[in-house]
């Protein structure tokens, strides 16, 4: 399917529009001038119980060896160091986690062993974070809409639920970006998050507080939503672990927005993690029932796995090139499996892939099963009020007068121009089914993809505006309804983290939380932020 004629002067147009767009905002919106030079990264942990994957936390804390407050109180003293400069939680429950912690060192020693709270409370202790979308009692829930700043949950997201129910603590909650959907946390309530490892830097989006706390050593384990990308993209720029799981394993109850229509197929609540091993302990917690689906008993033997490896898009005009060194680390990671496990990659090239992005926005905008059309993103901005007029916001923001993003008012813009033809959008909805087909087809019962999870590291702040659709990469796997983990591999000359996606078919999770945990070992997982 060759791009038409204007198809490509639009790529053109946006390309120049976000560039004004970009240039405006360093107009609008100038630093502020400082006296002191600002650091570059935050300082890495200085004591070792920041270091435990929740796993090995969990453990420790059954058989007594540390008392939880003595946890939660590294933890509290950590957010207190680095969130001034990362500003990832947005509002704690510092004193509601410390009595927490009380009640479980008063447990464990009333409890009668450790294998009895293994199995009942698997995450006992465990401090975590959660993304300021989920719900989670007496926490703002605004998703960064300056219309909902007042509103406050009264009860927990189903998938907090069961956090807390597994013994976890929450510490408190983390920014996203407006509404959830975009790939910068930056918003009017709120402001702007920060990458840890360079703080000039993003932290992705639309969880890009978890991906940031998390880098930080300021939580453990992290609850995070994804519907193109947002637990992956935050997990690549920040250098942890994200999983985005088969569709519908995960329950989305007790988020805002919730998906509406065809989007309950696309949206996917998942785990995000510092340590690989911690993704498949979340997951069963987070999934509930749904995990049965899955098979995670199953023994995986990567010596069977049928690798493929895939370097881009295949040069989509609306996105950037990849990276040449995270295209470097990807060929590493190819060179070690065929070298050490003696496995052969092969080289595939997935012609459709290179129309993600206009896959990804016309399967969003399509009717579902039984013609209920997706909620409007305009309707969104209203929350639940007139819907927003994409131009006339601009107009506002021009002026200062906006309380939107710009990202958000352009995303308007962008749904109504995709309502303009909807005979394109048909095609494009086939082709998505296609692809779907395609891709589960190549990957059968044992099969990874190994793929880029964004084309460019860590970009400065405001950037994305230039390079908006770049988030291609990893949408593209919501609307194929794939499960996907995102796994770090060290850092880039620049200091930034690298990582890649490795997808499989649906319900193999197994597998590519299996490869994850691999991978760690061979290329060192997640790396100590601010290490000189």
């Amino acid at each position: 399917m060759a791009l038409s004629r204007a198809e490509r002067c639009l790529a053109r147009l946006l390309r120049l529009l976000s560039r004004a767009c970009l240039a405006l905002l360093g107009l609008v919106s100038p630093a502020p001038p400082r006296a002191v030079p600002p650091p570059r990264a935050v300082p890495p942990p200085r004591r070792a119980l920041l270091l435990l994957p929740a796993r090995r936390l969990a453990a420790r804390l059954r058989r007594r060896e540390v008392s939880c407050i003595e946890v939660v109180e590294a933890y509290v003293e950590r957010i207190k160091e680095v969130n001034p400069l990362i500003n990832a939680v947005v509002k704690d429950r510092f004193e509601e986690a410390l009595q927490e912690a009380r009640q479980v060192d008063k447990l464990l020693l009333e409890s009668p062993g450790d294998d009895y709270l293994e199995e009942k409370f698997p995450l006992l202790g465990v401090p975590i974070t959660v993304k300021e979308a989920f719900s989670l009692h007496g926490m703002p829930n605004t998703s960064g809409l300056v219309n909902r700043r007042n509103v406050i949950a009264t009860s927990d997201a189903a998938v907090v639920s069961r956090l807390k129910q597994a013994g976890a603590i929450p510490l408190g909650v983390t920014n996203c970006s407006e509404l959830c959907m975009w790939y910068e946390s930056s918003n009017r309530v709120y402001g702007r998050t920060n990458n840890p490892y360079d703080l000039q830097r993003i932290a992705g989006g639309s969880s890009g507080g978890e991906g940031s706390v998390l880098a930080a050593a300021c939580s453990v384990i992290g609850v995070g939503s994804d519907i193109g990308g947002s637990i992956r993209m935050p997990a690549f720029f920040n250098g942890v672990f994200g999983h985005k799981p088969s569709t519908g394993v995960v329950p989305n109850d007790g988020q805002f927005p919730n998906a509406q229509g065809v989007r309950t197929s696309f949206l996917c609540t998942g785990p995000m993690c510092r340590y690989a091993e911690d993704l498949e302990l979340m997951l069963r917690v987070m999934a509930g029932p749904g995990v049965n689906r899955l098979k995670l008993n199953e023994k995986v033997s990567l010596q069977k796995i049928k690798f493929h490896c895939m370097d881009h898009d295949g040069g989509s005009i609306f996105v950037s090139p990849v990276d040449k060194e995270i295209l470097q680390a990807q060929k590493k990671v190819v060179e070690h499996l065929e070298g050490k496990l003696g496995v052969q990659v092969r080289r595939v090239a997935i012609h459709k892939m290179k129309y993600s992005f206009q896959i990804w926005s016309a399967m969003m905008s399509s009717k579902d099963s039984n013609g209920q059309e997706a909620q409007m993103f305009t309707e969104l901005l209203g929350d639940h009020g007139k819907p927003v007029w994409p131009l006339w916001e601009l107009v506002k923001w021009l002026l200062g007068l906006s309380s939107h993003t710009l990202p958000a008012i352009a995303l308007g813009l962008t749904e109504k121009l995709m309502k303009l033809n909807p005979g394109g959008n048909a095609k494009l909805v086939s082709m998505g089914k296609s692809l779907q087909e395609e891709v589960e087809a190549l990957l059968g019962p044992d099969g990874v993809l190994l793929y880029p999870s964004h084309p460019t590291v860590a970009p400065r702040h405001n950037c994305p505006i230039c390079m908006p659709f770049n988030f291609a990469y990893t949408a593209i796997f919501n609307v194929l309804g794939l499960p996907v983990t995102q796994c770090p591999l060290g850092l880039s000359s620049e200091g930034l983290p690298l990582g890649i996606q490795l997808v499989a078919a649906s319900y193999n999770d197994h597998l590519t939380l299996a490869v994850a945990q691999y991978l760690e070992k061979a290329f060192g997982g997640w790396v100590l932020p601010g290490k000189v």
